[in-house]
């Protein structure tokens, strides 16, 4: 199993199907420490870090992203999790 918190080995759709999955495995444990644990507050917060992404890449001395790819749409999906 990969690391969920490094998306950068997410290149293809197989792997963001795996990431996707171990997601799901992570949401269903209590103590995974997600901050948005119901899917209306994972949405809301998906688009909000969506939104707003252009700041982390920013604060990270990185050039934002003209499109996006697997690995980018995995990092949206992990940040969802605790984005408030």
């Amino acid at each position: 199993m990969n690391s969920l918190n490094d998306t950068t080995w997410v290149t293809t759709r197989a792997d963001l199907v795996s990431y996707i999955r171990q997601l799901s495995q992570e949401a269903g444990v209590p103590s995974s420490g997600w901050e948005n644990q119901s899917l209306d507050r994972y949405l809301e917060a998906l688009s909000s870090w969506t939104n707003d992404m252009d700041g982390y890449f920013i604060n990270r001395g990185e050039s934002v992203p003209d499109r996006p790819d697997w690995s980018l749409i995995a990092s949206m999906l992990r940040a969802a999790c605790f984005y408030e």
